[in-house]
């Protein structure tokens, strides 16, 4: 797969090289698995489940997991045109050559995703269509606890915790390979292992109930302080989604909200103490060099020692320019003095998620919140120097009605009211229609229809007209209408799935993919009604996931149903009463008891040293090369990659000011993706000095393979960076009927007195003589050195010029590497 790079879209998510990758030899493994995760890297790459086990099976030596993303749309189509399979990316291993695939099913539209990769790798997309030489296909992840659509194309799920599973899982195949299992006999011995479920072995009755050997109940880590969690993350070449250093301090919620499937199935509540997660955090910006740290749970609000950790935290990050993301914050669950020092990091958009817009319906849902907390919290907030809210919504929930929305943009209108000024205020409601979930108290509810939302989006629209400091914004309600149908879906909706991915339906949770009229020719071609997977339930019936256990029993979700239609509220269990949800052991049920509140406030709001980041006490040009894979990196990339490589090797950068500091770095003229360069160069300022050769090995050491700094020079504190008027590149083609063919065109070049091609750009085109731009060219083994010159028809990518020389040349048979830069002594200002 790599071969192709120079044909890629974006080819650094396709590298695998990235600090913090684990490559061990194959032949040394006994076994080799992919984590795969079906959508494309900058989503995958902020999932912290995938990074958990990661860090789990490549510790142990006897284990390679390495990753594989969806690729995007053009990668895919170019990987089937040229027949070659998708791959892993550090050892570039085809998929069908692993011992498993492990797939992370995170929300119901990956599911034709999941296909499309098994597709692009040449695995056999049914699971009983299966050789004993096909990999095993295992998937885990919150949609399991219902992915009956996806049953027949998968040989294993995962229900639960996956710490300790995934290691069960990996012994199992060793153990089978050792032994010489059939595919069989290791999906039996599996399926007699707690929280793995072989949908092969089920099947649904007339009934619709599914029969197999028992009800498989999911994994539950007991304790979270002493499970393993990887400090030494992949720091991403491109950008994540969320590009930040996440430490997990919690996992599980109790507070009940009766629409939150994760509130339901990742229970029982478990927290690592203030001292590991310090520690977590301590070793993860080391390891990473991130400039964001984010607490990560259910409800971080909710974390027992909240308030200490974020002191303990403060002054390292107020230090080092790191900021702290607290997300999941609920209403009134931060003090006021938190929240003051949370505001002194970093200040963006405030994020709260009231639900709906009454009490009466927010006591129908459990959200346990009041609309005077709610305002108390905003106005504090505001105080503290925000400017933008953004509130939560949901649409179409269980009893609503008409008045409920119009309290949606009362709630907004009200918050505004707590701002001292609306100059610059900004409240954004993000309205999202209510999908009813399995193995939530409302898993039996109706789920309006397209139309309806529609319906009721139009009401909101002319509502919030009058409040111009009100902006509304919605979720997808197409997207909206197939998450429904899937998340209770059968095994009936399998043939859909097929369907729907031999129609080009991939990718279906970006809007730009989406294409709702394949999914409907789907399931009329099935002959599958869709709607009637949105109706209401009987609590008497069956269910297609009756045979998965989440923990939580039918009897508590009935209970919280009928309290939800009588508009009862059911207090939070960690603070109450135990209300006999299922999920913890013992005879009493009750949770563990939470911190004593002396520790919890043990420690004070600190005292900051305040730290000077825009002393500028040195200046220093860096010369640094980009051969192999690291041609592939973006400008963008680069700067991030350096600044993060300086951060790992404790150089003192300088900062500037205002709201925003920025490392002070510049770069001279970006590289083109693709070429590679022994001399390119950047200019930095620290706030101290530090000895260039000590710089220059300590940056070498944190930069990625193909990288190194070559020389560190000193500056004056003043001065401009001259940028270079001429470079030359070395040329090579490794196709030797392409270099015959160049070498010919390069004499037609010479020969001619102008060589006009029109140049695209941004703002058009415009007419480039190219025999202006090639100043020589001399042949050296397997290729040509080639002086260009821009300073008369200024700079063009020299892999354009190459283009421009031969329209005919293949870029994934070229290898280009800039190996001179001359500078104009009239404009550079130091040696």
């Amino acid at each position: 797969m790599k071969e192709l790079l120079p044909l890629f879209s974006r080819p650094s998510h396709y590298l695998g090289t990235e600090i913090g990758a684990v490559h061990k030899d194959a032949a040394a493994v006994r076994v080799h698995v992919a984590l795969a995760f079906p959508d494309l890297y900058e989503v995958g790459m902020s999932y912290l489940g995938q990074r958990i086990l990661y860090g789990v099976l490549n510790a142990q030596p006897w284990i390679w997991a390495e990753r594989v993303f969806a690729p995007s749309p053009d990668v895919g189509a170019l990987l089937r045109a040229r027949q070659v399979p998708l791959a892993t990316l550090e050892s570039d291993t085809p998929l069908g050559r692993l011992d498993a695939v492990l797939v992370s099913l995170t929300h119901e539209l990956c599911y034709t995703t999941v296909l499309w990769m098994l597709e692009l790798a040449g695995i056999p997309l049914r699971a009983a269509d299966r050789r004993p030489e096909h990999p095993l296909v295992v998937a885990g992840g919150g949609c399991v606890f219902n992915a009956e659509p996806l049953a027949p194309f998968v040989d294993v799920m995962v229900l639960g915790d996956g710490e300790e599973a995934v290691l069960d899982l990996a012994r199992a195949v060793d153990q089978a390979k050792t032994a010489g299992w059939s595919r069989q006999e290791l999906l039996t011995h599996l399926s007699g292992m707690p929280g793995f479920y072989v949908p092969a072995f089920f099947t649904p009755d007339a009934s619709g109930r599914m029969q197999g050997p028992g009800v498989v109940r999911k994994r539950a880590l007991p304790q979270l302080d002493t499970a393993p969690f990887p400090t030494q993350q992949i720091v991403p070449f491109g950008k994540p989604v969320h590009d930040r250093l996440t430490v997990e301090i919690a996992r599980g919620c109790t507070r009940g909200c009766r629409f939150c499937q994760a509130g339901m199935i990742y229970r029982p509540v478990r927290e690592r103490t203030v001292s590991t997660v310090t520690r977590l955090i301590e070793d993860g910006l080391a390891a990473t060099g991130s400039e964001e740290v984010s607490f990560l749970s259910l409800s971080t609000g909710d974390f027992t020692g909240l308030t200490r950790l974020f002191a303990e935290t403060y002054s390292r990050c107020r230090a080092e320019q790191v900021s702290i993301a607290l997300p999941s914050l609920r209403v009134g669950s931060v003090p006021p003095e938190l929240m003051a020092l949370l505001a002194s990091i970093r200040r963006t958009g405030l994020t709260l998620a009231p639900e709906a817009g009454t009490q009466r319906l927010r006591d129908v849902i459990n959200k346990g919140i009041t609309e005077e907390a709610l305002l108390r919290h905003t106005s504090q907030a505001f105080a503290c120097g925000w400017q933008q809210v953004k509130l939560y919504f949901m649409i179409g929930l269980p009893t609503e009605t008409d008045e409920d929305l119009l309290g949606i943009i009362d709630l907004c209108r009200k918050v505004a009211e707590t701002a001292p000024s609306r100059k610059r205020l900004q409240v954004t409601a993000a309205v999202s229609p209510f999908v009813p979930k399995a193995h939530t108290p409302f898993q039996w509810e109706a789920q309006i229809s397209r139309a309806e939302v529609e319906r009721r989006l139009a009401f909101l629209r002319q509502a919030v007209r009058p409040y111009k400091f009100v902006r509304l914004k919605w979720h997808s309600p197409a997207m909206t209408f197939l998450e429904g149908v899937f998340s209770r879906g059968d095994r009936a909706l399998a043939p859909v799935i097929e369907a729907a991915l031999a129609r080009g339906a991939v990718l279906s949770s970006w809007e730009d993919h989406l294409q709702l009229d394949r999914w409907m020719e789907a399931f009329a071609a099935c002959g599958v009604d869709p709607e009637s997977y949105l109706a209401a339930r009987d609590p008497q019936s069956p269910l297609p996931w009756d045979h998965l256990s989440a923990g939580v029993t039918r009897e508590f979700l009935l209970r919280e149903r009928a309290r939800a239609l009588a508009g009862k509220t059911t207090p939070d269990c960690r603070f109450g009463a135990c209300r006999a949800c299922g999920v913890c052991p013992g005879e009493d049920g009750a949770l563990a008891p939470r911190l004593q509140p002396e520790t919890e406030t043990a420690a004070a709001a600190p005292a900051v040293e305040q730290v000077d980041l825009t002393v500028r006490a040195a200046r220093f040009r860096m010369r640094y090369s980009v051969l192999g894979p690291a041609v592939y990196l973006s400008q963008l990339e680069l700067q991030r990659l350096f600044e993060r490589a300086f951060r790992r090797a404790r150089v003192p950068l300088a900062f500037s000011a205002g709201f925003h500091p920025a490392p002070l770095m510049s770069f001279a003229r970006a590289l083109p993706v693709g070429v590679g360069s022994l001399c390119e160069e950047m200019e930095i300022f620290t706030r101290e000095q530090v000895a260039p050769q000590t710089m220059a090995e300590a940056v070498s050491a944190e930069l990625p393979t193909g990288m190194r700094v070559v020389e560190v020079t000193p500056l004056p504190l003043t001065g401009k960076m001259a940028e270079a008027v001429e470079e030359d590149f070395a040329v090579t083609c490794v196709d030797p009927a392409a270099r015959q063919r160049l070498a010919e065109q390069w004499a037609a070049l010479a020969a001619a007195s102008s060589w006009v091609v029109e140049k695209p750009s941004k703002r058009g085109s415009r007419p480039v003589d190219v025999r202006a731009v090639v100043q020589a060219v001399r042949d050296v083994e397997n290729g040509w050195v080639v002086t260009l010159s821009w300073q008369v028809e200024g700079y063009a990518s020299p892999l354009w010029v190459l283009r421009a020389v031969d329209p005919d040349l293949d870029l994934a048979q070229v290898r280009v590497v800039k190996v001179a830069r001359r500078m104009d002594a009239d404009r550079a200002t130091e040696g």
